[in-house]
């Protein structure tokens, strides 16, 4: 048989999507792949409904049908404080993973270099390789995950053409602070680099913590691609909704690369969920109200579980640190995959190793997440109890 390409041998397949297959195998509580267990907000529901009969179910304009561009725009330009022109700065996505992979395949040419922060969210590494180049890791150190900026300065001498910034981050619940951002776009405009950000998270940020859109800064517009969706701030994850914000000349090439991966995100979601874009303020208050009740309910079980874990600033994971439990003799010599597998089968509950988000090797970090029901985490904090037999 003919070889198969040497680039499919340099990455796995997702994790994250893993530990859900196996979840469901076992009939786990799966809190590691990052979705809610709730329904979207009922304007949207009822707006479907009322799609389903009226349409459209053809093909919308492959760069996003142009009622919900417009809303995207409107919403956008409060974000990234300038008028967003929903014609030439606008690319609808399948997904916010699309979108990442649009602005890579966009940038880079086989070769080029791009920054990426470890930990990481794991698409990257693979959006990358599939674009032909060569990813340079950038430490967030724990606890706090903080970052050197020469070696990103490093990185841009090196000749990387691209940085990518998650925040707030995936996995550990950074937020960037304004600072740390503008030393980052200084570098970027000092070496003609581009920024390209994932921002999906922009909406879950707790106090006193605010997100701060890179595009938003002096002279970072022309210098950003902006990537985000409609998943998690709607919970509409299987709607496959994202979208990338630009300047016009990197749209238009953003475009034909979406052309050819997907033609179009699917019409029908679209329509229906235009009415969500145009929620009042009060639905992202009580959306972060509602994330920031499940952090503190969540974190408190955990910490009378006795279970060792960061206090993330944004987003809805949590890094559990497993140390405690690697150090034991059951444990010993096993991988953070093994230890979240044996989880799945003899807890219950499902998580992700934290190896396939860094680069470092590390061995005593896993991620869950938040993202459930007040019965669900309760039930999920219930079986996680079990964990503390074996530090005994």
């Amino acid at each position: 048989m003919p070889f198969l390409s040497e680039r499919v041998g340099t990455f796995t397949d997702s994790v994250i999507r893993r530990m859900t297959r196996i979840s469901n195998e076992y009939g786990a509580i799966n809190l590691s792949q990052g979705f809610p267990d709730f329904p979207p907000p009922k304007a949207l529901l009822d707006r479907l409904a009322d799609v389903v009969y009226s349409g459209p179910h053809q093909y919308a304009v492959t760069f996003g049908a142009p009622n919900f561009r417009a809303a995207l725009a409107k919403k956008a330009s409060k974000t990234i404080n300038r008028g967003i022109d929903p014609d030439k700065e606008v690319l609808v996505t399948c997904g916010g993973t699309e979108a990442m992979m649009c602005a890579m395949m966009t940038v880079c040419d086989p070769g080029d270099k791009v920054m990426v922060f470890s930990p990481f969210y794991e698409n990257y590494t693979a959006d990358a390789i599939l674009s032909g180049a060569e990813p340079i890791y950038i430490p967030l150190v724990p606890p706090n995950y903080n970052f050197d900026i020469n070696l990103i300065e490093a990185g841009f001498k090196q000749g990387a053409k691209a940085i990518i910034i998650c925040n707030p981050s995936n996995p550990c619940g950074k937020v960037f602070s304004k600072k740390e951002l503008e030393a980052i776009g200084a570098l970027a405009i000092k070496y003609d680099a581009f920024v390209i950000t994932d921002e999906v998270y922009e909406h879950m940020v707790y106090a006193p913590k605010k997100h701060i859109s890179v595009a938003s800064l002096p002279g970072m517009y022309e210098h950003t691609i902006t990537c985000s969706s409609l998943s998690k701030t709607y919970s509409i994850t299987g709607w496959r909704l994202g979208y990338l914000i630009g300047p016009e000349y990197i749209i238009d090439s953003c475009k034909k690369v979406h052309d050819f991966l997907t033609i179009g995100a699917a019409s029908p979601l679209q329509e229906a969920a235009v009415c969500g874009l145009e929620f009042e303020d009060d639905y992202y208050k009580e959306l972060l109200q509602t994330y920031t009740e499940k952090r503190e309910y969540f974190l408190k079980g955990l910490d009378e579980i006795g279970l060792k874990h960061n206090v993330p600033e944004a987003t809805y994971f949590v890094m559990l640190d497993i140390q405690d439990f690697m150090n034991k003799p059951k444990f010993a010599g096993w991988s953070d995959l093994e230890f979240c597998e044996w989880m799945v089968k003899e807890i219950g509950v499902a998580a992700v190793p934290g190896s396939s988000f860094f680069k470092e090797p590390i061995n005593n970090l896993i991620r869950v997440h938040f993202a459930r029901q007040k019965e669900t985490l309760d039930e999920a904090l219930a079986r996680l109890a079990k964990l503390k037999q074996y530090l005994d």
